[in-house]
C-alpha cells in the first residue's frame, strides 16, 4: 500500500485520503487497539463484531464522509466486507447479520469499488509471519488455518454477490506487478482525479 500511496501523493497530493479500519481517526484507533490486543483473548465474537461496527461508525463520520464531500479520493485498507468474511464467516456468527449490523452503522454506504488481493490462505499467512514485526501481529493473524480458510471462503461468497464492485488482482505476483496492477486499476476507476496528471 505503501508504494501506491506514494505514487498518488505525486499525482494528486491533497486530493487524496488514504485511511483504514479499524481506525482512521482518534476514537477509532483506540477501538482497535482493544479489538486486535493479543491479550483480549476472552473477547465474545459478537462483542468483536460490534465493537468492528462502532469503530467504523465513528470512522465514516469523522473521516471518510468529510473526505468525499471535499471530493477527495477515498482509499480505504478494509471496510465493511472485512467483517462480514472475519466475524460472520470466520468467527460462524452469520455473514448476513454482520452485514445487516453494519448497514445500521453505515447508513449502507458502499464503497464504489473494491479491489481484493486474492492470495491462498497458507501463502498469506507465510507472509505474516516471514515479512510483519512480530509486535504487529494481531489477534486475528495468530488465528488457526481453518478460521482463516472460512475468512477466504467469506470472501469469496461476497466477491461472487458483488461482481461489479469487486475488482480482483492476484497477489501470488511479484510485489512489483501487484502495485502496477494496483496502480493502474485505481487510475482507471478513478479516472477523473488523474486527468492532468
Amino acid at each position: 500500500m505503501n508504494k501506491v500511496v506514494e505514487q498518488f501523493d505525486q499525482e494528486i497530493g491533497d486530493q487524496l485520503l488514504v485511511t483504514r479500519e479499524p481506525g482512521g481517526n482518534k476514537i477509532s484507533e483506540e477501538i482497535r487497539r482493544v479489538i486486535l490486543d493479543r491479550d483480549n483473548t476472552e473477547m465474545d465474537y459478537r462483542t468483536e463484531a460490534l465493537l468492528y461496527a462502532a469503530a467504523r461508525r465513528q470512522h465514516l463520520i469523522e473521516t471518510i464522509l468529510p473526505a468525499l464531500a471535499a471530493g477527495k479520493l477515498v482509499l480505504c485498507d478494509r471496510y465493511v466486507d472485512s467483517s462480514v468474511a472475519y466475524q460472520g464467516s470466520g468467527r460462524q456468527i452469520g455473514m448476513a447479520q454482520v452485514a445487516k449490523m453494519n448497514e445500521f452503522a453505515t447508513e449502507q454506504l458502499l464503497p464504489y469499488k473494491t479491489i481484493y488481493f486474492d492470495i491462498p490462505v497458507e501463502v498469506g499467512l507465510k507472509r505474516i509471519e516471514k515479512h510483519r514485526d512480530s509486535s504487529k501481529i494481531d489477534r486475528l493473524d495468530v488465528e488457526t488455518t481453518a478460521f482463516h480458510k472460512r475468512v477466504h471462503k467469506g470472501y469469496t461468497a461476497i466477491r461472487e454477490a458483488n461482481p461489479n464492485r469487486f475488482v480482483t488482482i492476484d497477489a501470488t505476483q511479484p510485489f512489483q506487478q501487484v502495485v502496477t496492477d494496483t496502480i493502474k486499476t485505481i487510475h482507471q476507476i478513478a479516472a477523473e482525479y488523474f486527468k492532468e496528471s
